[in-house]
């Protein structure tokens, strides 16, 4: 397959001075000698999202300097890039073939690494319609903790051996291994977009969601928060006027600015305090649990406030989330006295320990961080 851009470059297509099979090789030293010795390591590129999940633990093994482009067909709309690579590089590499990762993740500082993204597999306000980091995953390589290098699927969507494998990687946080490189599918960025505001409380929120929810409208986003509900329509310039004139309300102002501060959590209700993060049917309605609420992805995400966290707490709101067919995590906070995912049945912990034993006999990648 060509590249449209050198193969083996940075992002901005100048060759870097970097023997990336040294850089590798260094990599697997450091990862035996840490197996032989029980000696955990704490996987990380900038560190920009050492706050989620449990607290990192070990010596840190720094993935920055395997960095770069590895290849890029605009026209088969994959990338493969190395795991240090910042996120911010990729996108502009993007952005200048009018394309984007439809997943929107999170930027948390300019020095976020696209293994940090895959590795934590947070999605932003348009993942309710183009998928989840997993669905844009179409191979990978993992060193595991053996310093062997393992590679699943490829670079196409026909090619689907190991395909599972390398969708598993994404939301491990490394418990599973070093990811050296991963292909994405890119999607073109779309030709036309507006925002619309209306005026709802949460339920009849939710209510009216569902409702287009069922309906052919391009909507890409939708978020409500304190009594008014956002939603992005994007596709083709016909497409989105047709759906504004359909379901009505005004222009929301400063759009791009408000999907930007939600897409990055620096919108306010991001901000100090214990933030959960629930999962739910989007059919669910409203969740009474004695905090303030921001909705996304057409109510399958809401994001919980808090003033503090503790285990009543906990166990209440889990409760809550549980007997609606949703589950809760514990997304941000100054102190952590509580678990942080959602505790997972017998069965399913058994298949995350064979997994991790597996793929980390010595039990050294970032260990505790998921459970």
């Amino acid at each position: 397959m060509a590249s449209a851009t050198a193969t083996d470059t940075g992002a901005s297509g100048a060759t870097p001075a970097r023997d990336y099979a040294a850089i590798a090789a260094e990599f697997a030293e450091r990862i035996r000698l840490a197996s032989a010795t029980a000696t955990p390591l704490c996987l990380r590129g900038s560190g920009s999202k050492d706050w989620y999940g449990q607290l990192p633990q070990g010596e840190v093994l720094d993935t920055r300097a395997y960095a770069g482009v590895v290849s890029y067909e605009p026209t088969e709309l994959v990338i493969t890039v190395r795991c240090g690579t910042p996120l911010a590089e990729i996108e502009a590499l993007l952005a200048e073939h009018q394309q984007m990762l439809a997943f929107e993740p999170p930027r948390f500082g300019a020095g976020s690494t696209i293994g940090g993204v895959v590795a934590s597999a947070l999605s932003g306000p348009r993942r309710a319609s183009a998928g989840a980091v997993r669905d844009f995953v179409l191979g990978a390589v993992l060193m595991d903790g053996q310093g062997t290098m393992l590679r699943f699927g490829g670079q196409v969507m026909k090619n689907v051996a190991g395909y599972d494998v390398s969708r598993l990687l994404a939301g491990s946080l490394g418990t599973l291994g070093l990811i050296l490189e991963v292909s994405l599918k890119v999607l073109p960025l779309p030709l036309c977009e507006t925002s619309l505001r209306f005026e709802l409380s949460e339920i009849d929120a939710l209510r009216r969601l569902n409702e287009w929810a069922g309906q052919p409208l391009p909507i890409s986003a939708s978020c409500w928060y304190q009594g008014v509900l956002a939603v992005r329509l994007s596709g083709a310039q016909a497409a989105v006027a047709a759906a504004q004139q359909r379901m009505g309300g005004v222009p929301l102002e400063h759009a791009d600015a408000f999907w930007t501060a939600l897409r990055d959590q620096t919108h306010p209700h991001f901000s100090a305090g214990c933030l959960w993060r629930l999962s739910l049917p989007s059919a669910a309605s409203a969740v009474i649990l004695g905090g303030e609420q921001l909705i996304e992805w057409g109510g399958a995400q809401r994001w919980l406030k808090t003033a503090a966290c503790d285990e009543a707490q906990e166990e209440a709101i889990r409760r809550t989330v549980a007997a609606a067919g949703g589950h809760a995590t514990l997304y941000r906070s100054e102190h952590k006295p509580v678990s942080v995912f959602h505790p997972l049945s017998a069965p399913l912990m058994r298949i995350h320990e064979r997994l991790k034993a597996s793929f980390d006999p010595a039990g050294i990648f970032n260990p505790g961080r998921m459970y």
